[in-house]
């Protein structure tokens, strides 16, 4: 009896898969150069930026005191240029700040409600009238300031000077404008109230279920389950969002340049007029018409910018990070 010999049946299957796994190989390895290389975009980008803006500013960081004031506009003589910019960073952290003690509370509660009170449909129509005051304009929210807001909040602003005068932010003479910090703070807190309070429903919505029906299952109310298990959950998150709205806040042009009255003071009083500046208004402000130097202080004045603007982040990412051992999930 002949016997016809055979290849094994696996030899051809083995063959395929051997094929297959070096094409997944293959991708994975694409795929990874692909994230690796996007990545190293980011930093190169990132140093680019910090390289022009270094380059650029450092004519008018090493000038005189005689030559910034030959050539810049409103610079004041025998003053350093770290003294000059001192009043426009001043200005951009009090108005930022402000904005963001305004509108942190009041995205959490918004975030809150649209993700454990409001029902299904009315939290669907607000969570769509969130995201789409994030995509306005700020053009559009700095005529809404000008023509609508500042008006309305000059009582306001009124009566605050007379009443609570005492308290250093109030003090001095209410301007019979509206246009001063104090309104911007209110346009700018506006304006990043949507950023923070998308970002913070997402949070929320994350919470894992089981912590919050556990909550409950204990005699918690919806306020106890939510301060126990939900705020505790969403703390490194809201502390991200707020910061992604303070970074807008910093800088923020249009909304500021159309409603302020500028001034270079270190000032507390928000409700006079002509007493602070931001960075980025100042450059907007004075940009089309500087040359030479002055177009060097400029860009000295958005590295300040851009050096506030890391150093939040690099807060943020901090006290993130400081907080990521307990979030309420452990």
């Amino acid at each position: 009896m002949t016997t016809t010999d055979s290849p094994p049946a696996s030899v051809t299957p083995a063959r395929r898969r051997g094929s297959s796994g070096d094409t997944e190989r293959g991708f994975s390895r694409t795929f990874r150069w692909i994230a690796t290389g996007s990545g190293a975009l980011i930093l190169t980008t990132l140093a680019a930026v910090a390289l022009f803006l270094i380059v650029r500013a450092w004519p008018a960081m090493t000038a005189s005191p005689a030559e910034l004031a030959d050539t810049v506009p409103r610079y004041p003589d025998d003053t350093s240029f770290i003294a000059y910019v001192g009043p426009l960073v001043f200005g951009t952290l009090l108005a930022a700040l402000l904005a963001l003690l305004m509108a942190t509370p009041v995205a959490m509660g918004i975030a809150l409600f649209i993700s454990h009170y409001a029902p299904r449909r009315l939290a669907q129509l607000m969570g769509y009238l969130v995201d789409l005051l994030a995509a306005i304009p700020s053009v559009v929210y700095g005529l809404w300031g000008f023509l609508v807001l500042t008006p309305a909040l000059v009582p306001v602003w009124t009566w605050l000077g007379e009443y609570v005068g005492w308290f250093p932010l109030f003090a001095g003479e209410a301007s019979t404008t509206g246009r001063v910090l104090a309104t911007v703070s209110v346009v700018l807190a506006v304006m990043i109230l949507p950023i923070i309070t998308a970002v913070s429903r997402e949070v929320f919505l994350q919470t894992p279920t089981l912590h919050e029906e556990a909550a409950l299952a204990l005699g918690a109310t919806r306020w106890e389950m939510i301060r126990t298990a939900v705020l505790p959950f969403g703390q490194s998150g809201v502390i991200s969002a707020a910061m992604l709205g303070l970074g807008r806040a910093l800088g923020e042009t249009m909304a500021v340049l159309m409603i302020l009255s500028p001034g270079f003071l270190y000032s507390f009083h928000i409700l006079s007029a002509s007493q602070q500046q931001t960075i980025a208004a100042y450059i907007a402000l004075d940009f089309p018409e500087a040359s030479g130097l002055a177009v060097n202080a400029l860009i000295a004045t958005g590295l300040a910018l851009f050096v506030i603007t890391l150093a939040v982040n690099m807060a943020a990412r901090a006290i993130v990070a400081r907080r990521k051992e307990f979030s309420g999930a452990n």
